[in-house]
C-alpha cells in the first residue's frame, strides 16, 4: 500500500548512486578504504576518537556487549549473572546481547511525556549488583544525562548508550551516544541517514576500539594495528597474521557499498538534523493543547526520529479509533518501537526481573503509536494532525 504521509523516505541524491557506481567500478566490495572514510568522518561529527561501522545497529548493540566482556580493565568488564538496568521501551536487539551474554536483565518503567528512562523508578532499581545501565535515547530524545551521572556517581556501574533512534541529538552541548562507554548507532533506511544496512559504535577508549575491531572480523588480528591492546604486538610477516583467532569473534563486517554511501550521507547529517528538529518543534507547537493526545516531551535537543502519539490517560478515545483516523488519512504508523518489551513471549528465554511497575511502559504498549518524521518541510503532514 502507498501511504500519502509514509515513516520514511530517502535521504539518498545523485551524490550516493554515484558513490555507489564508483565502488562497484573499483571491484572491491568488501570492507575497505570507504568504510574506513565513514568512520573517520561519523566519528569527527558526533565528537568521539573512534568509530567501528558494522552491518547493522542490532550488531553494533552485540558488539559493545561482547566487548565488556574481554577487556582487561576490571572497571570495564561485564562477567556472567551482573545486573544491567535497561528501558521496558525499546527494540528487541537492546536486550537480546544482553541475554546471549548471560547478563540478569532489570527492567525499569519509562516517563510518560519523555519515553526515556522514569528516573525516579530508575533511582529506586540501582542495587548493589547493579553493574551496568543501558540507556536507550528513544525515537531522537536524549536522556538526562546530568540526572543519570548523579545517580551512578562514586558507583561501580557502567553507562552504555543505545542511541541507534538518536543520531544528531544533543544534551548539553554534547552529542547523544558519546556519554556512556560506548554507544550505537543505526543507518538503517529509516533511520536519519542510510547506507541500506549499517550500524556504528563510538568510543574514546583506545582498548576497547581494538576490542570492536578485532570482535568484527572473525576474532582475528589481521584488522588490529601492530601494537595493540587484544595480542600486545603483531608480527610482521602478513601471512602469519591473516588466520591468526584472538577473540571469539563474529563476522558483522559493513560492505564497502555501505561505507562510500555513508561519507555522502554524513556530508547532509546536519542539515538532515535540522529539518527534522524544525518539524518536532512545529509538531509540539500545534499539538501541545491536545485535548486527546500525548507529544513526546523533549530533553535537551532531540533529532526527533519520529512522531510518538500517546493517548492521554482518562480519555475516552481508544488506539483502535486512532488507527481508523490516521489510516483514513492515509499515514502509515507502527507501535512506538517495541511496546513493553516485557511482555513478549521471548522473555521465557530470559533472566530478568521487573522493578516495581510497569505502568507507562503499559499505557504506551495499549494507548501508543508512532507516525513518520522526514528531513524536509511537511506542513500538510502536520496540519492534518492537528486536526486529529
Amino acid at each position: 500500500m502507498k501511504y500519502k504521509y509514509p515513516l520514511a523516505t530517502t535521504t539518498w541524491d545523485e551524490a550516493e548512486q554515484e558513490a555507489m557506481q564508483s565502488v562497484i567500478r573499483s571491484g572491491m566490495f568488501t570492507m575497505g578504504p570507504r568504510v574506513a572514510e565513514f568512520e573517520r568522518q561519523f566519528a569527527q561529527y558526533i565528537g568521539s576518537r573512534h568509530c567501528v561501522m558494522v552491518n547493522s545497529g542490532s550488531s553494533a548493540n552485540l558488539l559493545i556487549v561482547a566487548a565488556l566482556f574481554y577487556s582487561q580493565n576490571p572497571r570495564l568488564r561485564l562477567q556472567r549473572g551482573d545486573e544491567v538496568i535497561v528501558p521496558a521501551v525499546s527494540w528487541s536487539t537492546t536486550y537480546y546481547p544482553l541475554y546471549q551474554y548471560g547478563l540478569k536483565i532489570k527492567f525499569v518503567d519509562i516517563d510518560l511525556q519523555t519515553l526515556n528512562f522514569d528516573l525516579d523508578q530508575l533511582s529506586e532499581a540501582i542495587s548493589s549488583k547493579t553493574r551496568a545501565i543501558l540507556a536507550v535515547n528513544l525515537l531522537g530524545n536524549p536522556n538526562d544525562f546530568t540526572a543519570i551521572g548523579e545517580l551512578t556517581n562514586n558507583r561501580d556501574i557502567l553507562l552504555i548508550e543505545d542511541n541507534c533512534e538518536s543520531m544528531g541529538a544533543e544534551f548539553l552541548g554534547r552529542k547523544a551516544g558519546t556519554f556512556g562507554v560506548m554507544g550505537s548507532f543505526s543507518s538503517f533506511f529509516s533511520h536519519h541517514i542510510s547506507t541500506m544496512e549499517g550500524g556504528m559504535i563510538v568510543t574514546d577508549d583506545e582498548e576497547l576500539y581494538h576490542i570492536l575491531l578485532c570482535l568484527r572480523a572473525h576474532g582475528w588480528t589481521r584488522n588490529l594495528p601492530k601494537h595493540n591492546h587484544v595480542c600486545g604486538e603483531k608480527s610482521d610477516d602478513p601471512f602469519k597474521e591473516s588466520f591468526r583467532f584472538v577473540l571469539p569473534g563474529y563476522n558483522v563486517r559493513p560492505l564497502e557499498l555501505s561505507g562510500a554511501i555513508g561519507v555522502e550521507q554524513v556530508k547532509k547529517l546536519p542539515t538532515i538534523i535540522e529539518a527534522r528538529r524544525k518539524n518536532g518543534q512545529a509538531l509540539r507547537s500545534i499539538m501541545s493543547e491536545h485535548p486527546d493526545l500525548l507529544i513526546q516531551q523533549e530533553i535537551g535537543k532531540s533529532s526527533w526520529f519520529g512522531f510518538s502519539l500517546v493517548i492521554k490517560p482518562g480519555s475516552a478515545l481508544t488506539r483502535t479509533q486512532l488507527l481508523e483516523k490516521l489510516n483514513a488519512l492515509s499515514f502509515e504508523s507502527r507501535p512506538i518501537v517495541a511496546g513493553n518489551f516485557a511482555r513478549n513471549e521471548v522473555m521465557g528465554y530470559f533472566d530478568f526481573e521487573v522493578h516495581g511497575e510497569l505502568a507507562n511502559a503499559d499505557h504506551i504498549d495499549a494507548n501508543g503509536l508512532l507516525v513518520g518524521n522526514h528531513h524536509y518541510p511537511i506542513p500538510d503532514l502536520l496540519d492534518t494532525l492537528a486536526g486529529l
